[in-house]
């Protein structure tokens, strides 16, 4: 991809740059997104059926089968390029942040750090009851496992319909949209709220608004600049384009 001039002079100067990845990234890696999750067995199932409290408390082994497979999912995969060249920009730049919607932990296993989980990541487990992260848990058990400390029933720590995201998180991702001079916005529909407000917000604040993904979003007319494709091909390519000693992509 030939990337416009003026958007490689404007990042080599930048130093505050923020970026919002969404499931076209993990999907790039293998993963069906969340509503694409539904095969076999599950295809009787709405995830919304599958993805709130009452859900659990209504038949917690349903759901808990249901997330172990997706874990089990999570682990069969590897981080892509894009993944890479991600966890690149975040070595490069003097202030760099990503925020995700994903919950696969794919980002972190391809060297970045402090990543802003917006909807939890699958592969942890907390108390259902106490809130308390589980250290150890059997995945397989005939009954979901319970919290070694009050009991109670064990979930995945991922944000169910109708919760409030963390609000560290959340805090954490508007204040470094507001504050970035370059936003990416990569593999997310701009649809789900609240994350699909933080590249308007980092707009407002003045910030340089680039999105990455396959088709257009409610973003892209806004966007400063609209990069068409994959992810894992263009991320990989710009990061060559503005570090060309680069031996890790």
């Amino acid at each position: 991809m030939q990337f416009p001039t003026e958007l490689i002079a404007r990042l080599q100067k930048a130093e505050r740059v923020t970026a919002l990845t969404g499931a076209g990234v993990s999907q790039e890696s293998g993963l069906r997104t969340f509503r694409d999750s539904q095969t076999g067995l599950w295809a009787q199932y709405r995830p919304e059926d599958l993805a709130t409290p009452e859900a659990f408390l209504r038949n917690p082994k349903l759901v808990w089968d249901w997330y172990a497979e997706r874990r089990q999912r999570a682990d069969t995969v590897q981080p892509n390029a894009g993944h890479y060249a991600l966890a690149e920009m975040g070595r490069r730049f003097p202030k760099f942040t990503l925020i995700t919607q994903n919950v696969d932990g794919l980002h972190q296993r391809a060297g970045s750090k402090d990543v802003i989980e917006l909807h939890g990541n699958i592969l942890r487990v907390k108390c259902f009851d106490c809130g308390r992260p589980a250290e150890t848990w059997a995945e397989s058990a005939p009954e979901v496992p319970r919290c070694a400390v009050c009991g109670g029933l064990l979930r995945p720590d991922v944000v169910w319909f109708g919760e409030a995201l963390p609000r560290l998180a959340l805090e954490t991702a508007v204040e470094a949209a507001r504050t970035c001079q370059f936003f990416f916005s990569i593999g997310t529909s701009g649809l789900v709220q609240p994350a699909a407000s933080l590249a308007f917000a980092a707009r407002n604040r003045g910030a340089v608004i680039v999105e990455i993904n396959l088709e257009p979003t409610p973003l892209t007319e806004r966007a400063d600049y609209f990069l068409q494709g994959k992810s894992g091909e263009i991320l990989p390519e710009l990061a060559r384009t503005l570090w060309p000693e680069s031996k890790r992509l």
